[in-house]
């Protein structure tokens, strides 16, 4: 454990030590603990403490209304302030991406999404940038306001940029646990599988990644040659709740791995029965359990 003095507080916080002392009288913000010379000392947990009532200050929150709150209420409050400005950047990126698609800028759209890729990570550049861009995309597309030439430019430009990511990766152990990847036939939109396939292999798990449009008579062979201990298919567009049940049951009586994990569209996947072997992944927090059990 950590102990801290005054001074290092106000060098790690930015706050100067006489306000930190008022705050502790005022507001009783902290809770120092003393040494048998009187001297002030800190734990980590008043450290924490502070840099998170620090934050919460420059939202805009007073110090005499975080002084009361427990730890816990303190980082809940950071955790939403965080998402709320994950969010005002993710609508600016989002709108600066699509600007730049239906303008042919390949050369802006590339800065964009390295700075979108600086500012918020690669998780969170997918969960709030890509997906809700091509959802958007989606409907302008139904609504006539984009035409599918633009779709496609985005599309092929997002789907290099994960690749590079995949291909950055170390390579994984041979005997790593494999997964085969896959989207089923007539399934052309592979950008959520291909960032899937990116957090598997950062996972250091092996990737088999055969792509989109793939029928079920070139699948069944590859399971058989390659044993994959899991599989993972995306269903985007919407189909026959039946078609999609007829297709996993097919699959799961030739495939003699651990689990079959489907994702995609999540008003058609709901109406598919449970079945043995068979998860649905609702979101990206879904994949990354399986993958650190």
């Amino acid at each position: 454990m950590n102990l801290f003095s005054i001074s290092q507080l106000s060098q790690f916080s930015g706050i100067k030590p006489h306000t930190i002392r008022i705050w502790e009288q005022r507001y009783n913000a902290l809770k120092p603990n003393r040494s048998e010379g009187n001297t002030r000392y800190y734990e980590n947990s008043q450290l924490r403490r502070l840099l998170n009532i620090v934050s919460l200050t420059e939202s805009g929150y007073r110090v005499s209304q975080l002084g009361s709150m427990t730890d816990e209420k303190l980082f809940e409050l950071v955790k939403e302030a965080h998402q709320k400005t994950i969010h005002e950047q993710s609508e600016y990126f989002i709108a600066q991406l699509i600007a730049a698609g239906m303008n042919y800028d390949e050369i802006y759209f590339e800065s964009l999404y390295g700075q979108c890729i600086i500012d918020l990570g690669m998780k969170n550049t997918y969960i709030n940038v890509i997906y809700p861009m091509m959802e958007r995309i989606g409907m302008m597309w139904t609504s006539d306001s984009i035409r599918p030439v633009h779709e496609h430019f985005i599309s092929n430009i997002v789907r290099q940029k994960i690749l590079k990511s995949i291909d950055a990766l170390p390579q994984v152990e041979p005997s790593s646990s494999n997964w085969m990847l896959f989207l089923p036939e007539n399934e052309y939109h592979e950008i959520g599988l291909l960032f899937a396939h990116y957090l598997i292999r950062l996972s250091g798990k092996k990737v088999i990644y055969l792509g989109a449009n793939v029928p079920i008579q070139s699948v069944i062979p590859a399971i058989s040659e390659i044993s994959p201990e899991n599989l993972l298919l995306f269903f985007v567009h919407y189909d026959l709740p039946e078609n999609v049940q007829e297709y996993l049951d097919n699959l799961s009586s030739v495939y003699l791995g651990k689990n079959i994990y489907i994702a995609g569209n999540r008003k058609l996947l709901d109406q598919i029965e449970s079945r043995k072997k068979i998860q649905f992944l609702q979101s990206v927090e879904s994949l990354e359990q399986v993958l650190i059990r």
